[in-house]
């Protein structure tokens, strides 16, 4: 039963952070108007707007213009649904369960939006770091504000220095998600870091061996989504990686 609710209730979080996605950038209400095709404006009937499901039932196609609808929008709702499952599979605490929960829900919107914007809006990232230390001060252990605030402002400084040495590539909406990312993993945030720059150095080196070093270098890379994928591999093995890390002496 933990499980259908999970899958279910991050399939409908999954579609509204579609709506995020798309309207905060805009500065558009997240609420007013309702789920509308955007090229037609026909406002989505209910049954139209059952994540997943609705998409396949229309083909993937507005009922009312029959233009195409984004395949995004369900594999966003879809992979909501899976890491809300997969939180709930491998955390098991109050406390663990409300962070993580919470980080997917931050996190999917910010990869979305810095993919398409090269934007991490404060309006997600400020928030988001008040929820972090409210559900710490009200679920975590006594000492466990501290160790956020430490974690969040350790990884925040850390990234910090490379967007000051490196204006051009890192900004500072990647430095507060650092920071963000702090507040909700704790130690386990410089497992999310640090996969964050692998997968980013990656990416760049494979622009570079596509496009030529000279033009791979002037090709912007949003880092927010590599930030994103690092902090969902600590949220769900970064205790795991760190405790294999310490025990075979690598």
């Amino acid at each position: 039963m933990p499980l259908a609710l999970a899958t279910v209730m991050g399939a409908v979080i999954g579609s509204f952070l579609n709506v995020v996605a798309y309207r905060l950038p805009r500065r558009e209400s997240l609420i007013h108007p309702g789920s509308h095709c955007p090229r037609c404006q026909a406002p989505i009937r209910p049954y139209d707007n059952i994540p997943v499901l609705g998409w396949l039932l229309l083909r993937g196609r507005c009922r009312g213009c029959a233009q195409p609808i984004p395949a995004r929008y369900p594999v966003v709702e879809a992979l909501t649904a899976v890491l809300a499952v997969a939180v709930v599979l491998t955390k098991h605490s109050a406390h663990d369960l409300a962070l993580g929960l919470v980080l997917v829900a931050v996190l999917v919107p910010v990869a979305l939006i810095d993919l398409d914007h090269r934007i991490i809006p404060n309006l997600i990232t400020g928030p988001a770091a008040l929820l972090a230390l409210v559900i710490g001060a009200a679920t975590g252990p006594p000492h466990g504000l501290v160790a956020q605030l430490i974690a969040g402002a350790a990884a925040a400084g850390f990234l910090l220095v490379f967007a000051l040495l490196y204006p051009a590539g890192m900004g500072m909406g990647d430095v507060k998600l650092a920071g963000v990312l702090g507040l909700f993993l704790g130690a386990s945030v410089g497992v999310a870091i640090l996969v964050a720059v692998l997968v980013g150095s990656l990416a760049g080196a494979l622009v570079m061996a596509r496009r030529g070093v000279r033009e791979g270098r002037k090709t912007g890379i949003p880092f927010g989504p590599f930030l994103a994928l690092g902090g969902v591999v600590a949220l769900l093995a970064g205790p795991t990686i760190i405790h294999w890390y310490l025990h075979t002496g690598l």
